[in-house]
This record gives structure tokens, C-alpha cells and sequence, in this order.
């Protein structure tokens, strides 16, 4: 995998406004606002799209090379530059790709970023592929289209983002070593859980994800002791405390800086965690990174990767 390219829109929305905007009670707000310590969302501006910060991203991640698989995971399934039926031929345009393959990864909610990470590595060791191919992964979703996909009551605000970064074989900032997903069928109605059911998925979060880091961890040789940092879903810290407690890690080693600015951004939560770390110096060659994502569903992702010494000599 490369180094992450992230675009976020220019503005941030307060998220005491959003709350009181989409008629959340005033316990909720002073609960997500004050005790789980929420400020702010990035929503995009009048005149941006997120079409293209889509494009700019994934233009800046290629760097000027060609791509031969475009894998798009997003959470929402209904966006407004989808309803034409032409976003695979904007984004072959818009990122100068007019030979590639375009696809979709969706209805596994926030997990479908990350879970491209593993269609990439599979791709790239399908029979014949060649040694040089890359693959482009995209992830993005608008939530401020509408109070339905901004907050998820009691849980988080959702906001606006685009990332992208490309797989190939040889090469790489992170090592892809294993990833395993996880699935508790019992809250497949989404967004129209009941209350009981509401209070119950974070139960099943805990659990889901505990599984979802443990099948990765064994998926390449490691248990939870070997791992530097986990890169999360940023709901909030109470579940992030439970999940720790179980695999007997550090909350300290949940990198949960973004939260109070950035709230949730469906699938982009765990790679946000890791540009920003990387940029700031925190990341070290060998260091073990667990990036976990959740999703309405309920679905459970995780994948390990190791940091390597240089971008363009390590295998990736």
C-alpha cells in the first residue's frame, strides 16, 4: 500500500448545530458534544463536489501512473453524481484512466474500503498478472446530504471526505499482512434499528470487532501483544475502552485524536488515523498497525498492516 491522500472539504460544520439541525434531543447533544468530546464535521462547501475531491485524491495517489482496476468502497448507496449512471466514465476521465476497469464495493457499509484493500491484493495475485500492475482504491461518501445519513443517534456525526491510495506488489509505504471480517446478522435493519436494538449493537460492536482484529492478527502469524497501534472507526472512546480491555491493549494505542474535528467519515475513519500519524512522525518502520472499521449492519473489518523503511523498496 502507499502513503494515504486524503481531501477533506473546506468547511466544518459545528456538530451542536447538526444535532440541533436534525432534531436530536438535548441529551444527546450535550452527550456527544461533551462527554464524548465531538466539535466539529467537515461538509462540503457550496460548489465543491465530492466527485471531485474523489478525483484529486486518487489523481495525487497514482502520481502519474497508469491503473488497470479502479475500486470505489463507499457506504451510502445513493450519492448525487451517481444518479446519471456515469460515474465509472467520469472517473476514467477525471483521472486520466481511459483503459481501466471501474468498480463499485458496496452494501457492506463502512467496512467496503477497507475491505478493497483485500480485493486489490487478490487482484494482484490473480494468474497472469504482471509484476508492475497497480490498483487504485478510492473511498469516499457525502453525509451531509441529509439527517438520515449524518447521525447515527447516540453513536457519532458522520461528515465529508474522499480518500485514495494504490496496491501494487513489491512496493510500498504498508505491508499488507492480513485482513478478516466479522458479521452479526441480527441488526440487518440499518438505520431503522429500535432503540433496544440500538443499545445492543454496541454490545455486538465490541465483540464483532474483537473477533474481526483476532482472525487478522492470526491470518499472519501475530496475537494481540504484537500490535504498535490500532487505527479505529471513531465512534467513542467508552466502546474503543471495552474493545481494548478485551484484547488486554492500551487505549493509548488507539489513535483517537481525530474525533473531536472530524467525527466519523464512514470508511475513511482508520486511513485519516494513518496519513495523520504518518505525517506527524509517529509511525516507525516495523510498526504493527491493526486498521479496524465498522458498519451499520452490522459489519466488522480489519487489516494489518507493517509500516515499511522507504515507499518504493519495501514488498507491499
Amino acid at each position: 500500500m502507499s502513503r494515504v491522500t486524503i481531501r477533506l472539504p473546506r468547511r466544518l460544520d459545528p456538530v451542536d448545530e447538526i444535532l440541533e439541525r436534525s432534531g436530536r434531543p438535548r441529551t444527546e447533544r450535550r452527550l456527544m458534544t461533551r462527554v464524548y468530546g465531538m466539535r466539529s464535521s467537515p461538509t462540503l462547501d457550496d460548489g465543491e463536489r465530492l466527485l471531485d475531491l474523489l478525483v484529486d485524491a486518487g489523481r495525487a495517489a497514482l502520481d502519474g501512473r497508469l491503473t488497470s482496476l479502479v475500486l470505489y468502497g463507499h457506504t451510502l448507496l445513493v450519492q448525487p453524481f451517481g444518479h446519471d449512471g456515469e460515474l465509472a466514465a467520469a472517473l476514467r476521465a477525471g483521472l486520466d484512466q481511459p483503459g481501466a476497469n471501474v468498480y463499485g464495493v458496496s452494501g457492506i457499509a463502512c467496512t467496503s474500503v477497507l475491505r478493497s484493500i483485500e480485493l486489490a491484493a487478490r487482484y494482484l495475485g490473480r494468474p497472469g498478472a504482471a509484476d508492475d500492475e497497480t490498483v487504485l482504491v478510492l473511498g469516499g461518501d457525502q453525509g451531509s446530504l441529509g439527517s438520515a445519513s449524518r447521525v447515527i443517534p447516540g453513536f457519532v456525526v458522520c461528515g465529508d471526505g474522499a480518500a485514495a491510495f494504490t496496491v501494487r506488489r513489491g512496493r510500498g509505504r504498508y505491508r499488507y499482512l492480513a485482513g478478516a471480517a466479522a458479521r452479526d446478522t441480527r441488526f440487518h435493519h440499518n438505520l431503522r434499528m429500535s432503540d433496544e436494538d440500538a443499545r445492543e449493537f454496541g454490545a455486538s460492536s465490541v465483540q464483532g470487532v474483537v473477533r474481526a482484529i483476532r482472525e487478522a492478527l492470526a491470518g499472519c502469524g501475530l496475537v494481540p501483544s504484537d500490535v504498535d497501534w490500532i487505527l479505529p472507526a471513531r465512534c467513542n472512546r467508552f466502546v474503543w475502552q471495552a474493545i481494548c480491555r478485551e484484547l488486554d491493549l492500551g487505549i493509548d494505542q488507539v489513535h483517537l485524536d481525530l474525533l473531536a474535528d472530524q467525527g466519523h467519515i464512514f470508511g475513511l475513519d482508520a486511513l485519516l488515523s494513518l496519513a495523520h500519524m504518518d505525517r506527524g512522525g509517529q509511525l516507525r518502520p516495523g510498526d504493527r498497525c491493526v486498521l479496524v472499521a465498522i458498519g451499520q449492519g452490522a459489519y466488522f473489518q480489519a487489516s494489518v498492516v507493517e509500516v515499511t523503511p522507504e515507499e518504493d523498496t519495501t514488498d507491499g
